[in-house]
């Protein structure tokens, strides 16, 4: 599906503007950071926004659109936490992701 696959490469991006600077990128100054990020977000709008675009128009709700984005969201962040920042998933990582999992699957029950 185009709405699902625009919305992870545009999380992909989302991440990568975000959180990119905080390993190897510490010692840049702040306003280096917050422009190359500014650079690497617009790409993610030239995806996200086709992609809700797309979305709604083939019948998703806004709020489909966007508990579906934040499952990607945590979804996409999960791998970046893991291979990028080392960081270890716990058990209340996963408690939160089933949350937002057990939402969308409310949001899209009966439909």
């Amino acid at each position: 599906m185009p709405v699902v696959a625009l919305l992870i490469a545009s999380n992909i991006m989302m991440t990568i503007a975000w959180y990119w600077h905080l390993k190897g990128g510490m010692g840049k100054p702040l306003l280096l950071v917050i422009l190359i990020s500014w650079g690497i977000a617009l790409f993610e709008y030239c995806l996200a926004v086709p992609a809700n675009r797309i979305g709604y128009a083939s019948g998703w709700s806004g709020a489909q659109l966007k508990i579906v984005q934040e499952a990607i969201t945590l979804i996409v962040f999960a791998g970046f936490m893991i291979l990028v920042l080392h960081e270890p998933v716990g058990w209340r990582h996963l408690g939160a992701f089933a949350c937002i999992m057990a939402a969308v699957a409310l949001l899209f029950s009966g439909r």
